[in-house]
């Protein structure tokens, strides 16, 4: 709860220093992106409480249907006129006043209707049963649409996930193995097929090449001169200057830099503490855990946010290729807060359903 809450303050005050220029040239006033950012927070706040009460039968209600919604969503994103595309990838449905990104939506549904499709065969003693076959295919279909809106960051992430919960459902070694390789070849497969991915995948190796640097170096490159000059203990908040149209995207996939020139080394390293306390803290509770559901399902969770937090990291740090996702309750982006929300809010119940560490709190 408080790495959480850590984390949600830090990202507003951030995302408002990261945003204020974008959002004084694009919509008149220093405040826009903040003032969304702030409504999407104080509607995540009691909708995760919420979350965190409902009881593990109402959660299996809606995860018998978290496949069937998540592939019926993601089509109508698919539909010409009905998605919107924003930077390339079509992963929006606007509703007038906001937009929303039901691949968000999608992780947790998927997570909640793999856990059950698991914790069944557990419950049956059908520990025979083909794990494989059991839930990548629904996950494969799910990939396969978002794909079609051109967006490899948010599959690798439902791929992490797979491999997440095929790991903890117990696959052997060698299955795993095969899994993990296949994801990575069709992942080479994206990159080799889309002339914009292949680019972005050699620059890692020198984003400050000549012939590279203002085309598919100058994200990976500037995020980099952000952290570089922050120095120990940064420039001082909001006196980021990547931010002033050097670093597109400074407030959602690249907001790590912007912190990391503002707050230093310091400020990036208690980022990591907190992500890693909270990942820690959710990894412990699935293996806490005593229900099936509800271990499989934090299980899922946990890889959702370690891996997504990877990526948008390995990007700011130019480890890894551009791949847009964001970074979770930091970045700017009401579909991912809210549904990150509505995620830990499931991990809460799940401890609340463990009478050992309710036992360890009521000490407290």
């Amino acid at each position: 709860m408080w790495s959480t809450l850590a984390l949600s303050i830090l990202g507003a005050v951030m995302v408002f220093s990261a945003s204020s220029i974008y959002s004084l040239e694009n919509k008149g006033n220093s405040f826009s992106v903040i003032g969304r950012q702030l409504f999407f927070l104080i509607l995540s706040l009691p909708l995760g409480y919420l979350a965190s009460r409902q009881n593990l039968d109402r959660w299996k209600n809606l995860a018998r249907f978290g496949f069937l919604i998540s592939a019926i969503v993601l089509i109508i994103v698919a539909i010409p006129g009905v998605g919107k595309s924003v930077n390339g990838n079509q992963n929006w449905i606007s509703l007038g006043f906001v937009d929303i990104q039901p691949s968000e939506i999608a992780k947790m549904l998927m997570i909640l209707w793999a856990a059950h499709m698991l914790a069944t065969r557990e419950h049956a003693g059908r520990h025979n049963t083909n794990v494989l076959a059991l839930i990548t295919p629904g996950f494969v279909l799910v990939m396969g649409l978002i794909m079609l809106g051109r967006d490899l960051g948010t599959t690798a992430v439902f791929a992490a996930i797979l491999a997440g919960l095929l790991w903890v459902s117990g696959v052997s070694g060698k299955i795993f193995g095969g899994v993990i390789a296949t994801v990575f070849s069709l992942i080479a497969i994206a990159i080799a097929t889309a002339p914009y991915r292949a680019q972005r995948f050699l620059v890692v190796l020198d984003p400050f090449a000549p012939e590279d640097y203002k085309n598919a170096g100058w994200q990976p490159a500037h995020s980099l001169l952000g952290l570089a000059s922050g120095g120990v203990f940064g420039v001082g908040l909001g006196a980021s200057r990547q931010k002033w149209g050097n670093l597109a995207e400074a407030h959602t996939d690249f907001i790590f830099s912007v912190i990391g020139e503002e707050l230093g080394l310091f400020g990036t390293l208690i980022v990591l503490l907190l992500f890693s306390a909270l990942i820690f803290s959710i990894f412990r509770i699935a293996l806490r855990a005593k229900d099936p559901m509800s271990k499989y399902a934090c299980a899922g969770i946990g890889a959702w946010i370690a891996f997504q937090t990877i990526l948008n990291i390995g990007s700011a740090t130019s480890m890894i290729p551009v791949v847009g996702v964001t970074l979770p309750l930091v970045s700017y982006g009401g579909s991912s807060l809210v549904a990150t929300y509505i995620a830990l809010g499931f991990v809460l119940g799940a401890a609340r359903r463990d009478p050992a560490a309710m036992a360890d709190l009521d000490k407290k």
